[in-house]
């Protein structure tokens, strides 16, 4: 389960989905939602359908119509560079319309989340823009001074209670009470889409700490032996692939050196093989 890179955007944007669950008749997400004619997109845009409708979730009481997110996973950090790049895409998804100030920059919102507080973007921001970051709830930060209302959210830092998938989409659980709880609140979720999505991700970026789990419970076993089969037999695939990837990478090459006229031996200690193993390549 270590190989290849993690999706973690699906799984965030699902994450939402959950968040926002008693509030998906005003909301409207859409998933990298793309900028103009050229490959330049936002990581989410949360539209607001009706403007009167206050959002009563902690992480969406910014929102105004327009609310553009930019999601960093556990792997990633907040930079000052994506500050102004989050910016710049909000400014241009408010200039690039049919029709001079059909959205309205008082319509805008931004919201940067990651894993970890981003204290010297933070920095920069306060020396540089005079913005000012005021704590208003767990793991929820607004940045206050700036015509657009921004919000950071650390997702790490967030309620347990009021936030417990997007706090729980990390690499970093705990064998034992803390996937124990996981286990047991997914159980009653297990056959709902975006939970699966969620918990799919959780399993990968934890799977050492599962395996763990699931060798010592025989509960954990048997709620999540269709997920472990899953996971096993693509882990499984992967690998084959890559094997054969390193096989035929290795086959080019022993060619190409018998080719340029080096002998067997001399081939097969550059490439730390048997000699047997060369004179198979090459018959």
């Amino acid at each position: 389960m270590a190989d290849g890179k993690l999706q973690w955007h699906p799984a965030f944007v699902a994450a939402l989905h959950i968040e926002f669950e008693d509030e998906m008749d005003v909301l409207e997400i859409e998933s990298e939602h793309q900028l103009g004619k050229k490959p330049m997109q936002i990581d989410i845009l949360v539209i607001k359908k009706t403007e009167e409708t206050a959002i009563r979730k902690n992480i969406g009481r910014i929102f105004r119509k327009y609310n553009v997110i930019e999601y960093k996973s556990p792997e990633d950090s907040l930079s000052i560079n994506d500050f102004y790049k989050v910016y710049a895409y909000t400014c241009f998804l408010q200039s690039d319309t049919g029709t001079v100030n059909e959205i309205r920059s008082d319509d805008l919102t931004i919201t940067y989340v990651c894993n970890h507080y981003p204290r010297e973007m933070i920095k920069k921001l306060e020396n540089n823009r005079k913005l000012r970051a005021v704590e208003k709830a767990d793991g929820i930060y607004y940045l206050e001074g700036d015509e657009f209302p921004i919000q950071v959210i650390v997702t790490k830092e967030l309620s347990r209670k009021d936030n417990y998938w997007m706090q729980n989409l990390r690499n970093d659980l705990k064998a034992g009470t803390e996937i124990e709880s996981l286990a047991e609140r997914y159980e009653k979720k297990k056959q709902e889409p975006y939970y699966q999505a969620v918990m799919d991700l959780i399993m990968r970026a934890n799977w050492e700490q599962m395996e763990e789990e699931r060798k010592m419970c025989d509960a954990f076993r048997e709620l999540f032996a269709e997920d472990f089969k899953r996971a096993e037999e693509e882990g499984l695939k992967r690998g084959l692939e890559q094997g054969l990837e390193r096989g035929i990478y290795y086959t080019k090459r022993i060619l190409k050196l018998f080719s340029e006229g080096l002998p067997v031996e001399q081939i097969a200690e550059k490439e730390g093989v048997s000699v047997e193993r060369v004179n198979q390549i090459l018959e």
